[in-house]
């Protein structure tokens, strides 16, 4: 029987039956395979990780290391856990050896002795689904790297906005009640956008398991009063009424301030959205034993019964009105669900149904530790003048930055390619290095190299500001010589830690 289009796939044949191994080559080389043997559970390991074959055929019964323990040491190891195993055995031939040959992660088993037809069409039913499975991966990689390039395209564009509406602030900071109006509403949807843009990312690395949380202890105050202030905008900007009751006992969870905080404000810009203006949303919390529970109540559009299960589903938006649909990408309650889990809690939502509004509730485990002493805020140190350089192939993005920091009394210069900046390093002498990663001539990694080497190295901080914003970008900046990490559009909070003080 010939192979269903494999051509000549790499098959590893484990046996210790010399017998039993050479009939399964022959059959599997007949059939117009390639394969190498090992006659161990060692050497079958070592042969998967150096030639990496599409299938490896593995007899549980081993000299060495038994069969099954060698597929969950290949399913656990990065390097082989792709490689399709087909487990065989003439003497554990029974249902729960079978259980459990599948259950340490082989993707069939066949009790010996397997007829040739048998065993052929089994090994291409397996490739079959290796292919399909290949053939995924590389739409999820395509996918993550589509989402990462549209990210730095859209922050290009999103960072000179931002830094523009700074920049109008400072030189003209008292101006008519609609000219100030104008510039909230650029400021607000500039801030949606961005928000949107790390939802997406904030997807692809939950999906692929690369999030990173900031554990801490955090006050359920804390990070409930941030979410209010997050979301505050559209609420406002909708006439809602929000209720707000929160315990008088102070309650503390253990998680990340940051992404407790974008589970509540997730939640509330929902019910913002699909409540018609005018309308009401409470939030409240209680304790619930080891428990605090924390309820978000809307007299929105609801949810038909139909759709409960499917709303936290990724780009969901059942029960959403069709005229609604272009308020939001159907990830921000996906984002929520995900993020609670990752914190040991559970989201649930009920709604009696169309048009009669929604309650979403959560669950965190609490943080039953004694509370951490009171920190005292230090005073922050007025801006003391220093000589920045700002690099940026994108001009507006370079030119509005340095305006704004001139403002501030700063010693600006600007450069537009990798070429210019170690030009105007030398000869500026700059504290302050702002470097831009994609440049027309030379990538940003190679002129923080060039810089490092320079004889004043050590004489400036240099940072990157740049479009691609994901965990492996910062680390790959680190690794390059930067001293930390600023996905565009700038943060001007994070600008407040080199001592700039900009903004209004």
């Amino acid at each position: 029987m010939a192979p269903y289009n494999h051509g000549d796939a790499l098959i590893l044949n484990v046996d210790d039956s010399d017998g039993a191994r050479y009939a399964k080559s022959r059959i599997l080389t007949r059939a117009g395979f390639n394969v190498i043997e090992a006659s161990n559970g060692g050497d079958a390991l070592v042969r998967a990780r150096n030639d990496r074959p599409a299938l490896i055929l593995l007899d549980v019964k081993l000299p060495d290391i038994n069969g099954l323990e060698v597929c969950r040491r290949l399913k656990g190891n990065p390097e082989t856990n792709t490689i399709l195993v087909l487990q065989t055995s003439a003497s554990f031939i029974g249902t729960a050896d079978k259980i459990r040959a599948l259950d340490g992660g082989a993707d069939n088993y066949l009790v010996e002795p397997i007829e040739p037809d048998e065993l052929i069409a089994n090994v291409n039913a397996l490739l079959r689904l290796g292919r399909v499975e290949r053939e995924l991966r590389e739409v999820d990689r395509r996918k993550d790297e589509f989402l990462a390039t549209l990210a730095h395209e859209l922050r290009n564009p999103l960072g000179p906005i931002r830094t523009a509406l700074a920049l109008l602030r400072k030189l003209d900071p008292v101006v008519p009640a609609m000219q100030e109006n104008a510039r909230a509403t650029i400021g607000r949807h500039t801030d949606h956008l961005v928000r949107l843009v790390d939802d997406l990312l904030d997807v692809s690395r939950i999906s692929q398991g690369k999030i990173s949380l900031q554990w801490e202890r955090v006050s359920l105050a804390s990070f409930v009063k941030s979410a209010i202030e997050t979301s505050s905008h559209i609420v406002e900007e909708r006439g809602h009424a929000l209720e707000v009751a929160l315990p008088q006992e102070e309650l503390w969870v253990h998680g990340d301030p940051v992404r407790l905080s974008q589970i509540v404000a997730n939640l509330l810009l929902n019910a913002a959205k699909f409540t018609a203006p005018g309308g009401a949303i409470g939030i409240s919390a209680e304790r619930c034993g080891d428990q605090v529970r924390i309820r978000l109540a809307d007299n929105g559009i609801g949810i038909a019964a139909g759709s409960i299960e499917a709303i936290f589903g990724l780009f969901e938006q059942s029960g959403h009105v069709p005229d609604r649909v272009q308020d939001g990408l159907g990830i921000g309650l996906s984002l929520v669900r995900n993020l609670v889990e990752l914190h040991g809690g559970q989201v649930t939502v009920q709604s009696p149904g169309v048009g009669l509004g929604s309650t979403f509730e959560i669950m965190f485990p609490l943080d039953l530790s004694a509370a951490p002493p009171a920190v005292v805020q230090e005073a922050q140190p007025a801006s003391i003048s220093k000589r920045i350089l700002v690099v940026d192939d994108n001009v507006d993005a370079a030119d509005t930055l340095a305006e704004l920091l001139e403002l501030d009394g700063h010693d600006l210069r600007t450069a537009y390619t990798g070429a210019q900046a170690v030009e105007r390093t030398i000869e500026f002498r700059p504290e302050i290095v702002f470097l831009d990663i994609g440049l027309p001539d030379i990538s940003g990694y190679e002129v923080a190299g060039k810089l490092r080497q320079l004889p004043i190295a050590q004489d400036f901080v240099l940072i990157a500001l740049t479009g691609y914003g994901q965990e492996h970008d910062r680390r790959a900046a680190l690794d390059a010589g930067f001293n930390d990490h600023f996905a565009k559009p700038v943060d001007f909070g994070k600008l407040a830690t080199l001592g700039l003080h900009v903004g209004r």
